[in-house]
């Protein structure tokens, strides 16, 4: 019978992006809405600086992330470009360049290059990508997936304080819209966490510390200043 594993390392890319784009969907949005509250602007005044600010994070965090994932993609696609001409000039070189990491790695020098002239024979790019350059198919840079994963959770997380304003009570915006999102950001720490294989209690914490401490501060610029921020 076929022994099956399943690994969460497959998860990384879109996780990250969503964990990423929720949370600060969440946190922006509400951070923006409690201290423009704070600052005891009018219930349509507050409505408006959550929905300008979903969009405007959503479409910052597509652009952000697009970027920043492409940088990484470019980087990727330059280290095999060179890797590539590396095999083709001096091939014995690369086998024993992938030699001495097998060997570092526990395997005999004998059996290191064996292993290592068997697998270029098979895949010589690909056994240097994966060895070498410690890269994988599945961890790969993927700038469009990451762009419209932290868009779209971006989105969903800020929909929550959105949502909280229209339904509250006039006079408790603010109370309102910081405990139900302190709320999401705990299960939302919980899930990624989960998702993840981490600590579920540690994963809910973290999230949820910075989350408070960004609204506090918020709130505490608003009733300051007594001004929309």
């Amino acid at each position: 019978m076929r022994h099956r594993e399943s690994h969460r390392t497959g998860r990384i890319g879109w996780l990250r992006a969503a964990v990423l784009g929720a949370n600060d969907g969440i946190v922006s949005t509400a951070s923006l809405v409690i201290g423009v509250a704070a600052a005891h602007a009018g219930h349509s005044e507050v409505l408006l600086a959550g929905v300008a600010g979903m969009a405007a994070g959503a479409l910052s965090m597509a652009a952000g992330e697009y970027v920043s994932v492409s940088s990484q993609a470019d980087t990727e696609r330059a280290d095999l470009d060179k890797e590539r001409h590396e095999l083709a000039a001096d091939p014995e070189a690369e086998v024993q360049e992938l030699t001495g990491i097998y060997v570092k790695r526990g395997l005999e020098p004998e059996l290191a290059r064996t292993v290592a002239q068997q697998l270029m024979a098979h895949d010589a790019l690909g056994a240097h990508a994966r060895d070498e350059l410690e890269m994988s198919a599945e961890l790969a840079a993927n700038p469009l997936q990451a762009a419209i994963v932290s868009a779209s959770s971006f989105a969903a997380g800020a929909a929550l304080p959105i949502l909280t304003i229209i339904l509250a009570p006039q006079t408790r915006v603010a109370l309102t819209v910081g405990l139900t999102s302190f709320t999401s950001l705990v299960v939302l720490g919980a899930l990624a966490a989960r998702t993840g294989g981490a600590p579920v209690v540690l994963g809910a914490w973290r999230v949820a510390f910075w989350g408070a401490l960004a609204m506090l501060i918020t709130a505490g610029v608003g009733s300051l200043f007594g001004t929309a921020v």
